[in-house]
């Protein structure tokens, strides 16, 4: 079945009804159209960017330059604590990369783990629409970081399905949800997750481990161009333990923007030799030691 067919009849474009008439199935049609392009466009390997972050710890802040490649996603540390690295630090941080250019195996392994972190996102998505009931909430406008801007999206409340069984502990997080998703209905896709945990979830019987009532997780995705979506703000706040006695503390706010294409057929070794470029772009403001982007159009 397409993707327009599983809108279920559920239709954007100009002249339909307003979207304070979606019931119950129309947004369950909706959730269903756009976790399954969210699921196709993730096979999609031919669209790479390259992209800034910044993470925000309680330890304090961290900013990366990112390359996306056929072998590997490379990083590369450009400032710590909104501070540039010192010459010696930025040499180590290039004598790294360049080590795992250069090595086959270490290379091998991070796209193995990339591609597990790929799969569980991928089974996340393929039971949304399983895993909960949602409710119309209503329509936000898309903006910078957020869908695309000036978009009209659709804002959807998401509980849990009392009838859901969770195929494997990947998906058992789920039970214990709920919040709020934002879809752009005409992309079919998901711009913002917004959840919080309402209830303790244990894992294997509560043996393997547990996730603390109120944890709280944010995701949202924006039109990075040529088709394609990225996401741009990642927020976790979770405690708990695992394997019983081991303490859970996970407290972090990352920010992606700044996303301009790069070759498809991109190497480990060029996305390094691009992030060296692109970091000995950077503007220090060498009266407060903060580093500073040029500014670029998206």
């Amino acid at each position: 079945m397409g993707l327009l067919t599983a809108m279920g009849g559920v239709c954007f474009a100009a002249g339909t009804p307003p979207a304070d008439v979606l019931d119950a199935a129309s947004c369950d049609a909706l959730v269903r159209a756009a976790a399954a392009n969210e699921a196709a466009t993730a096979k999609d390997d031919t669209t790479k960017h390259m992209f800034r972050s910044r993470k925000q710890t309680p330890q304090g802040s961290q900013t990366r330059l990112y390359a996306e490649t056929q072998q590997a996603m490379v990083g590369m540390t450009v400032a710590n604590n909104d501070k540039p690295l010192t010459p010696e630090q930025k040499k180590e941080e290039e004598n790294r990369l360049m080590e795992m250019a250069n090595n086959p195996d270490l290379l091998k392994h991070k796209h193995s783990q990339e591609e597990e972190n790929a799969d569980r996102t991928l089974r996340i998505l393929k039971v949304l629409p399983e895993a909960f009931l949602f409710d119309y909430d209503g329509e936000e406008e898309g903006s910078a970081g957020l869908g695309r801007p000036g978009a009209r999206l659709v804002r959807l409340k998401f509980r849990p399905n009392p009838g859901f069984q969770p195929p494997s502990r990947v998906e058992q997080v789920l039970v214990g949800m709920k919040g709020v998703v934002v879809i752009d209905p005409v992309d079919r896709r998901i711009a913002k997750i917004d959840g919080v945990l309402f209830k303790e979830v244990s894992f294997g019987w509560g043996i393997l481990g547990h996730l603390d009532k109120g944890g709280h997780f944010l995701v949202q995705q924006c039109d990075a161009g040529h088709d394609s979506w990225e996401i741009s703000r990642m927020s976790l706040e979770f405690t708990g333990k695992i394997l019983l006695f081991k303490s859970l503390s996970l407290k972090s706010d990352e920010v992606f923007d700044d996303f301009r294409s790069v070759p498809s057929d991109t190497t480990f070794a060029q996305g390094v030799q691009i992030l060296k470029a692109e970091e000995g772009k950077l503007a220090p403001n060498r009266s407060t030691g903060t580093v500073e982007s040029e500014s670029r159009p998206h």
